[in-house]
């Protein structure tokens, strides 16, 4: 059951139980469009999503929820590892009723999203990957951290009273866990052979993503169901520090019009293979 709270400013703020665990989210009320479903990282909630989510708030609805176990959802006994937080977000859907939705993940969100579309493709219209960590750059564990650390000191500071209440409730123990499976996550592969027409946008002064050498390598073995864009001077966190150019890329690509790149936003560019 629902309960609604409206905060005055086009979105609404509900509970719905998914799987015997109440499940906080964020909805906005403008009507049209394939719904948007944005899926944060580990360890925080949906919040720090929510100024890109705003920005693409005029193409319809847009749900940001705060998976089981974070934000202001219900806490499990045990935290959900990335194959139940996509089995969570397909009874999301479900609960919902939307039937096909265009997931926009950030981080483990695109682990979560990437585990949706190989399961239940049907279900995905797009898939937008936003620093999709994971796999052989972020591993061992000890050079994951240290890459997390750098980037800590590369986001904005607006960003640490957002992320720092949902870090401390999440525990440093949970964190540590799931930042270890998100690090074994096989992110490249799973992007190269996704079933849905998917857009990757990475940060250039992202730390836990691989080098401009190797996203242009990625970019040559890239199918044509994957376009990959790059958005200058952002780190991990790009909906929170970017969401004009990124909700201006995520725009263009949904209407099928990023071509030779003149309607991107300044400072975003698609990354070619040469």
């Amino acid at each position: 059951m629902k309960a609604r709270r409206a905060p005055g400013d086009g979105w609404v703020d509900e509970r719905l139980q998914v799987g015997g665990t109440s499940v906080r989210y964020r909805r906005s009320t403008e009507e049209g469009g394939v719904p948007l479903v944005h899926l944060h990282g580990f360890a925080i909630s949906g919040a720090y999503l929510m100024p890109t989510a705003r920005a693409l708030a005029a193409r319809g609805v847009n749900v940001v929820p705060d998976l089981p176990g974070y934000g202001r959802s219900e806490r499990r006994d045990r935290v959900l590892a990335i194959p139940g937080l996509a089995e969570t977000t397909i009874a999301l859907l479900d609960g919902l009723g939307i039937d096909r939705a265009v997931l926009v993940g950030n981080s483990m969100g695109c682990a979560v999203g990437l585990e949706v579309a190989h399961r239940a493709p049907e279900r995905v219209d797009r898939l937008v990957l936003v620093s999709p960590a994971g796999g052989e750059h972020n591993q061992p564990l000890g050079r994951a951290v240290g890459q997390l650390a750098r980037d800590v000191f590369r986001e904005s500071t607006r960003m640490f009273p957002v992320a720092l209440p949902d870090y401390v409730r999440f525990g440093p123990l949970n964190g540590l866990r799931l930042f270890a499976e998100l690090t074994r996550f096989p992110s490249l592969e799973r992007l190269l052979h996704t079933p849905v027409p998917t857009l990757a946008v990475l940060g250039t002064r992202d730390p836990l993503l691989p080098s401009p050498d190797r996203i242009r390598e990625v970019a040559r073995l890239a199918p044509d169901h994957l376009t990959v864009a790059v958005v200058d001077g952002a780190a991990h966190a790009v909906n929170f520090s970017h969401p004009v150019e990124l909700a201006g890329v995520v725009g263009a690509w949904l209407d099928d019009a990023i071509g030779d790149g003149s309607l991107l936003p300044h400072g975003v560019r698609v990354v070619t293979a040469t």
